[in-house]
């Protein structure tokens, strides 16, 4: 059975800004307080539908390869996590973007899991999904700054 975890985050900047953080595919790193590093994988396009990447984990041991399977320009990106060190079966994440303003921006990313090792795994799923939502409040709460930094640079 597949567990679900959203979160949102309001980006004081303006979508194709917002955008374009996520749309610099390889860089995730940039942002995401959860890695070491990301790097797009051989053979990959830079960002769109079919591009591949490996985030390499903080803990320096982990990691996930990713592929884009789902792409609309400024309104939805869709990444299977095909192959992780991690404890899961299959997960994917959803990124919709939303504008609410000139200067002001929604991010809703969601995932979608299913933990490995059967009964353990499942009973595992609280736990899990507790440690999603705060990886994954720490992401948009490190890309909302980075973007909102990115802004009062170019000023």
């Amino acid at each position: 059975m597949m567990a679900n975890v959203t979160v949102k985050q309001i980006v004081e900047a303006p979508l194709a800004d917002v955008w374009a953080s996520w749309d610099d595919y390889a860089n995730i790193h940039k942002f995401h307080p959860g890695l070491n590093g990301s790097f797009l994988l051989e053979g990959s396009e830079d960002t769109g539908m079919g591009a591949l990447r490996q985030c390499d984990l903080a803990d320096g041991k982990n990691f996930l390869r990713e592929e884009v399977i789902g792409y609309t320009p400024e309104k939805q990106m869709v990444i299977d996590i095909y192959e992780m060190s991690i404890p899961l079966k299959t997960a994917r994440a959803t990124l919709n973007y939303e504008a609410l303003g000139d200067n002001r921006s929604q991010v809703t990313m969601s995932i979608d899991f299913v933990p490995k090792m059967g009964i353990i795994g499942k009973m595992m799923t609280p736990m899990m999904k507790k440690q999603f939502t705060k990886t994954l409040e720490d992401l948009l709460a490190g890309n909302a700054a980075y973007v909102e930094k990115q802004l009062v640079a170019a000023a």
